[in-house]
């Protein structure tokens, strides 16, 4: 059986789950063994099963060459409790799987799990100003116009109303949009591009959107200092002044600047300890309960690395900021550390990198129900997080401008036609500034006069159209813009050399008809003798 790629999706866990028990059982080698003068057919030693099984999950591109031996005797107990194996007499439930040499069997019945159902997540409508609702008064803030410079084909298109060109329009004045709109608005278009980069129809089955407090989206967003770190509102939920010195010790060593007592042979390994001791006790892992499938989602995009990046920015924009920032402390702490190479190695048996992964991959990632394939989920995450832990904990940009311009955009006045569903479309505004009044004069007449002159000359010289339709679309532009018209036609004379009156020429008189009609010729008397 070839391993297969799970990608992101709802129960990616159970799926995993499932996948690495039909791997396993595939191509775990069976065979005859003897235990106490007795023989066993179709079992395995404790021993080859782990070794079996981490050289499945290291070639599987689900999890990866990272996963050590020992968490594969973790995974073995689990499959033990779950009756994924048994030992030769049957019995299973307990996680006492050593690695070691005795004997296991695979059980006859499917140990696979089944999907659970869960109930669907309603969805949240969000409503946004509509056309139709009256204004709600002067804004307390400029709305931003960039000014055009129009030529004579704009003005024709914007001013076409008034030679019956397109159907009436109105201005629509928006409502002043609220801090809550505004908040809501972040959270709508953070989960639709979360759903896009995840490639899901819908987030119901990995996230109730009900959760997602639209507040830490933008406070996640805007309250961050020089290093991109969140600040808190609240200082009580900061970390203990001796948890960052702590940190800082093991970041900077040998320089520990904060810490004024002697060091002793042993010392980084006790600070280091203290560390894990505190962010182990937590209550919540720092990605949260609410959030995990979000995240075993997006393990499933680890083969594209930027597609998994900007799925990770997004989520993590979705914590609190209390634990989005303890978040941003430890990653970097935990890469810091794996690079520093004047600090002693952290434990005799591990790598430094590894013991980091260890440590504190279950206070960053867990399931609140026990998931059997937490452990080598967690590390994998955490993993990738540290190696990519600069852009995945920093605000995605292209988010936040889109998100900016969308809110810019509902705070203008609107142009909507007759008939027509969506909203004009503008080019992006820019922040205006005071101008005096002779410009302003200036402004107003050069802007709007001289283009107004120039779509009534267009008329004027025109030869496309009848004489009859140019009159009409005259008397009305005259109607709408008196002065205009006045100024381009001061006299009725003048207007009527537009329209020069054709004289009607009489038809030429025949000779023929001065005549009298002919008559038959009569003979009369002659007076001739």
């Amino acid at each position: 059986m070839e391993p297969r790629l799970v990608g992101p999706g709802p129960y990616r866990a159970t799926r995993l789950w499932n996948e690495i028990i039909e791997l396993f059982r595939a191509g775990m080698p069976l065979r005859k063994h003897r235990c106490r003068f007795k023989s066993y057919e179709r079992c395995f030693k404790a021993s080859e099963a782990v070794e079996c099984l981490h050289e499945l999950l290291g070639s599987n591109q689900n999890f990866g060459p990272e996963v050590t031996r020992d968490q594969t005797v973790k995974l073995l107990k689990k499959f033990l409790k779950n009756h994924v194996i048994e030992d030769i007499k049957g019995r299973w439930g307990k996680e006492d799987f050593e690695d070691d040499g005795r004997l296991y069997r695979f059980p006859p019945s499917s140990p696979l799990k089944s999907y659970p159902k869960k109930p669907s997540c309603g969805k949240e409508v969000i409503k946004f100003p509509d056309w139709n609702e009256p204004r709600a008064g002067p804004s307390q803030e400029p709305i931003p116009v960039k000014s055009i410079a129009m030529n004579s084909e704009m003005w024709y298109k914007r001013h076409s109303i008034a030679i019956g060109e397109v159907p009436a329009c109105k201005l629509v004045f928006r409502r002043e949009l609220t801090q809550t709109n505004i908040e809501e608005i972040w959270k709508s278009m953070t989960l639709t591009r979360l759903q896009k980069v995840l490639g899901l129809d819908s987030l119901d089955e990995v996230l109730d959107t009900k959760l997602v407090n639209s507040k830490h989206i933008v406070q996640n967003v805007y309250n961050v200092n020089k290093q991109g770190i969140v600040t808190l509102e609240d200082k009580s939920k900061e970390l203990p002044h001796w948890i960052l010195s702590a940190m800082k010790c093991l970041v900077n060593w040998p320089s520990c600047s904060d810490l004024k007592q002697p060091t002793y042979s042993g010392f980084e390994r006790d600070v280091f300890k203290t560390i894990v001791d505190y962010f182990s006790q937590m209550k919540e892992p720092l990605l949260t309960f609410n959030f995990f499938d979000v995240f075993v989602s997006v393990l499933g995009l680890l083969q594209k690395p930027s597609k998994a990046v900007e799925a990770l920015q997004i989520s993590c924009l979705l914590l609190p900021p209390e634990n989005r920032k303890r978040l941003q402390l430890l990653v970097r702490m935990m890469a810091r550390i794996s690079l520093n190479q004047d600090l002693p190695r952290l434990s005799e048996s591990v790598r430094t990198r590894t013991l980091m992964v260890q440590a504190f991959s279950r206070c960053i990632l867990c399931s609140k129900d026990e998931i059997d394939l937490d452990e080598l989920l967690a590390a994998k995450l955490v993993s990738f997080l540290m190696d990519n832990y600069q852009e995945i904990l920093s605000v995605p940009s292209a988010l936040k401008s889109s998100i900016e311009d969308h809110v810019v955009h509902l705070q203008r006045v609107q142009i909507k036609y007759a008939g027509a569903d969506s909203d004009a479309t503008l080019p992006p505004p820019s922040f205006c500034h005071q101008i005096t009044t002779g410009e302003f004069e200036y402004q107003r007449a050069t802007g709007s006069q001289e283009p107004l002159a120039a779509l009534l000359e267009e008329i004027v010289m025109n030869k496309e159209i009848s004489l009859k339709d140019k009159k009409k679309k005259l008397k009305q532009f005259q109607k709408s813009y008196p002065e205009v018209y006045r100024v381009r036609f001061p006299s009725p004379e003048t207007e009527a050399m537009l329209f020069p009156e054709k004289t009607k020429q009489k038809p030429p008189i025949l000779m023929w008809a001065l005549k009298k009609p002919f008559q038959p010729f009569h003979r009369t008397r002659s007076f001739r003798m």
